[in-house]
């Protein structure tokens, strides 16, 4: 019988146990922690993935007793981490956005101004929420108490993407709200800002020539 196949849950576990062997019991925390703010899906796949891995030869498994407790402890083989190296080398998915907060914004004409309204204040609190917890987590790194300093210059990308994402979030909820105050409580009756839309196409347009201009210089002359 066939192992089940790879997913990209997979291999972040398999990072995970590239940094160090882990408990499943510290993999939940650790993946509720770090993983958790990019890569949700993970930590409700935590039963299922170490034990995937063993059976595809990418890790392995051993049982760790303290009195009467016992507990299996994963650590990633060398074979792993060649697979883990394979993984790396190759360019990845671009991001998939998923907000039931934008979604109700995108329906909002069949509701109301109102609940429209209290749909960007939840999404406002939400970026306010997810920035403070982003600014303990570098305020312990610049004490020098943060978990695994010795990975600091990767995890500054990841959480500078996602401090900036959180702040576009909380601007963006802050302008809609904007926008939408002076319209009257059936959102079908407000009336379209044509230089909202002129502006977001400039937006996408700069943006665009942006991300040629990358990758033109990115490109092997």
């Amino acid at each position: 019988m066939s192992s089940p196949p790879l997913t990209t849950t997979s291999y972040a576990v398999l990072g995970l146990l590239g940094v160090r062997e882990w408990s499943t019991y510290e993999l939940t925390k650790q993946m509720d922690r770090s993983l958790g703010r990019f890569w949700p899906r993970a930590v409700s796949k935590l039963y299922e993935e170490p034990k995937k891995l063993v059976a595809h030869g990418l890790a392995k498994a051993r049982t760790d007793r303290t009195g009467l407790r016992s507990r299996t402890v994963y650590a990633i083989t060398p074979r792993g981490r060649r697979e883990l190296r394979a993984w790396l080398a190759a360019p990845g998915q671009g991001p998939v956005l998923e907000s039931e907060q934008l979604l109700k914004v995108f329906f909002a004409e069949q509701g109301s101004t109102e609940d429209l309204r209290r749909t960007l204040a939840a999404a406002a609190e939400w970026a306010r929420t997810r920035s403070a917890a982003s600014f303990e987590v570098g305020a312990a790194y610049a004490r020098g108490e943060g978990a695994f300093p010795e990975r600091l210059q990767v995890l500054q990308l990841t959480s500078r993407f996602l401090t900036d994402f959180y702040a576009l979030v909380g601007e963006w909820a802050a302008w809609a709200d904007e926008v939408v105050s002076s319209w009257p409580d059936d959102p079908h009756l407000a009336s379209p800002d044509l230089e909202v839309v002129a502006e977001t196409v400039r937006r996408a347009a700069a943006a665009a020539t942006v991300s040629d201009m990358a990758r033109d210089q990115s490109s092997p002359a």
